[in-house]
């Protein structure tokens, strides 16, 4: 709405929105159960007002109470919107390319998409208890991979989430990262050690639309001592084989790149 001033003003409840959405955000790094004061102090508000809020959430089913503690979790609307949108995105047509991509390969196969500044990781092979896992961009093979084709709109390594690097190896000054990205582009993938967890090693390559941009981004990881540098390139030619059955799987045809077509 904008005003005769021209200030352009919020619609009436959009604070409320706002709120609510961000009380559901809390519940993003898969921890414990919160209670309306945790929720208060994470959000910077009232114990009332969260408690007003998650009350409302409740009753709508997006969050659960436990009877006996009276924390909350996310409830049962959120699973099912989670699972149409698993379904809407065609995920379910790539489990089965992730599955025999990590039975070749002896590692684990993860495909994340970008959520803001964190990369989430929505399917992988054979099983993939991260799935849902968030991690800031800048500290994954594949959040480089999602930054280095950026989608219209994404932008690129600024603003990070955090000033931090989660471990010495990740990139955090913007100067840094960006010649980071600018290698991972003309490499045409992403290699890391021990970034998000110390000891494991990651390839990662783009799920690449026509345009040039990443869909998705697709990893395989497993410990340094299976991934090694002589066998690298092999790896790699797996993730990318499956990454171009990928494209064929989850994009419509206008937005599949040619056969052939490099990747960088």
């Amino acid at each position: 709405m904008t005003t005769e001033a021209g200030i352009v003003r919020p619609p009436a409840g959009a604070q409320a929105v706002r709120r609510a959405l961000d009380v559901l955000h809390c519940f993003h790094d898969n921890g414990p159960d919160l209670s309306a004061s945790d929720l208060a102090r994470r959000l910077g508000l009232s114990t009332s007002t969260a408690h007003r809020l998650a009350r409302t959430l409740l009753g709508a089913g997006f969050l659960e109470q436990d009877a006996r503690t009276a924390r909350y979790r996310l409830g049962p609307a959120m699973t099912e919107l989670g699972r149409l949108s698993y379904h809407q995105r065609g995920l379910h047509r790539a489990a089965p390319e992730l599955s025999d991509l990590a039975e070749r390969t002896g590692a684990t196969a993860d495909l994340a998409l970008r959520s803001g500044p964190h990369a989430v990781i929505v399917a992988g092979g054979p099983v993939t208890p991260m799935a849902g896992l968030r991690r800031p961009l800048h500290s994954t093979a594949l959040g480089k991979v999602l930054l280095a084709w950026p989608r219209a709109g994404e932008g690129g390594p600024r603003p990070l989430p955090s000033p931090h690097a989660p471990t010495e190896r990740s990139v955090v000054e913007p100067p840094a990262l960006a010649a980071e990205l600018a290698r991972v582009r003309e490499a045409g993938y992403a290699l890391h050690d021990g970034d998000a967890a110390h000891g494991g090693r990651t390839v990662a390559v783009p799920v690449l639309e026509r345009a040039g941009h990443a869909r998705f981004a697709l990893a395989v990881r497993g410990a340094p001592e299976l991934i090694t540098d002589a066998r690298l390139d092999w790896y790699l030619a797996q993730a990318r084989a499956c990454a171009r059955a990928l494209e064929v799987l989850l994009l419509a045809p206008a937005e599949r790149r040619e056969p052939g077509e490099r990747v960088g």
